[in-house]
């Protein structure tokens, strides 16, 4: 796969305190377009945080985000997902008393352009709006390998199917940019596998990805870049031969005398 060289998003000074626990400290962070990009770190290195300050879950306490080139510091989460940025959570947030299908559909809500009005009367643009919702949200699911759990209720799935659901309705936003928060746990060896080229379709296809993942063999099997956190400070940065071998790394993972 050719890589551009061109930053899709970039992040200068990123920090992120709560109270005085320093989260995230003055993170610089380039993810190319058409990249997947990986970033790694031990538990509490700042990783979902870092997702959180680029999505406008929990904005940035200081720095910029550009996507880009626009500055979507400090901007609401449903306005970063419509420019074009989806994400998964670590923790699966599907709707509980929605559907599969259901729950694919409300990743369109950011797409769709029938007024209140046509909804509520069930308009001629409404009912087409619906249909090709439903249609677009089918085929998701049937990427994702789980067509036939459409009608089912999260609470009724394997934790495998939930996660590829979450997967499915972050796609539903039709993102140029998509954020995966630990897509691989929970999954069994051949959930994985079949994760690891779902990504590697969806990268194929032109989808820049950028994903937190504890799984090291997915990690080094997909990752063009990886960016390595180390309680809220990148220590390291680069393509993952050279991650594999860095000594800040391993002590970071395995501790000093490594």
């Amino acid at each position: 796969m050719i890589v551009s060289q061109q930053a899709i998003l970039s992040l200068t000074g990123i920090g992120r305190d709560f109270g005085g626990v320093r989260a995230l400290h003055n993170l610089e962070l380039a993810v190319r377009q058409g990249s997947v990009t990986a970033v790694i770190g031990p538990n509490g290195a700042g990783k979902s945080t870092l997702f959180n300050a680029i999505t406008g879950v929990l904005p940035a306490s200081r720095g910029m985000v550009r996507f880009h080139d626009t500055d979507i510091s400090g901007w609401p989460a449903h306005r970063i997902t419509a420019l074009g940025i989806g994400r998964t959570f670590q923790n699966i947030r599907l709707f509980n008393t929605l559907n599969v299908l259901e729950n694919v559909m409300a990743g369109f809500i950011c797409r769709t352009h029938a007024s209140l009005l046509e909804t509520l009367f069930w308009l001629p643009r409404d009912r087409a709006e619906r249909k090709r919702i439903v249609d677009r949200a089918e085929a998701l699911l049937a990427d994702m390998q789980i067509y036939e759990h459409r009608f089912y209720l999260p609470d009724e799935l394997p934790y495998g199917a939930k996660r590829r659901a979450e997967i499915a309705r972050a796609l539903a936003t039709n993102p140029e940019l998509l954020l995966l928060d630990e897509p691989a746990a929970g999954m069994t060896a051949a959930e994985s596998q079949d994760l690891i080229r779902i990504i590697q379709r969806l990268s194929s296809g032109g989808m820049t990805i950028l994903l937190v993942e504890h799984n090291m063999r997915l990690v080094m099997g997909i990752a063009d870049e990886i960016c390595v956190l180390n309680f809220g400070e990148k220590i390291a940065e680069g393509p993952p031969k050279a991650i594999q071998s860095n000594p800040d790394v391993l002590e970071a993972y395995l501790g000093r005398g490594t």
